[in-house]
């Protein structure tokens, strides 16, 4: 509906390098839609294969998308945006909605590490839990979305907002951690 004639999809130009990475990329990951634009120096890591990204899909420079272990899966909605220096790493899954318009320096991670003090950190075990992210949501710079959370669908997530439980479908949030400061009208 309104992606179409955005400013971002009206001024965008394919050109040969465009095609290149998505022809290249095409064969590394799980599914690459039609018309998706990889800017340079995106990163798919580690299990390439556990990756899904949907027609129109703009994805801009410096993102890292990591499906962390041979399990974890990361899905990527039609028409989302993605925007600079953007770091996601599933060590579960994570589920990307359509229409989606995530800002740069976005942290989206579905695990954390355990804490006891009779073991040293880097030796505990990773606890994770699937994050799903709705439709139509607008996610702002420098967001980071934690473990175990679901955003309702056309939710808005303000600038340097940290989620670490449910958001609401058309809340607008800020803070950290997050709270509803309004709703879309």
């Amino acid at each position: 509906m309104g992606n179409e004639s955005s400013q971002l999809r009206k001024h965008l130009k394919y050109s040969l390098y465009n095609k290149l990475r998505s022809w290249y990329q095409g064969f590394r990951i799980g599914k690459l839609g039609k018309n998706v634009w990889l800017d340079k120096n995106v990163s798919l890591m580690r299990f390439p294969k556990n990756i899904k990204i949907a027609d129109d899909v703009i994805i801009k420079e410096g993102v890292k998308i990591c499906p962390c272990n041979m399990d974890a899966n990361v899905i990527i909605g039609e028409r989302t945006t993605i925007g600079y220096h953007t770091f996601i790493f599933a060590s579960s899954n994570i589920k990307i909605g359509s229409d989606c318009l995530i800002a740069p320096f976005v942290y989206i991670v579905d695990s954390n590490h355990s804490i006891l003090k009779e073991k040293n950190i880097n030796q505990q075990p990773n606890q994770s839990k699937e994050i799903v992210i709705g439709d139509d949501v607008w996610i702002a710079s420098n967001v980071t979305i934690l473990k175990g959370v679901t955003i309702g669908n056309g939710a808005v997530l303000a600038a340097g907002t940290v989620v670490n439980k449910d958001i609401e479908a058309f809340s607008i949030n800020a803070g950290s951690p997050s709270k509803i400061i309004g709703y879309r009208k």
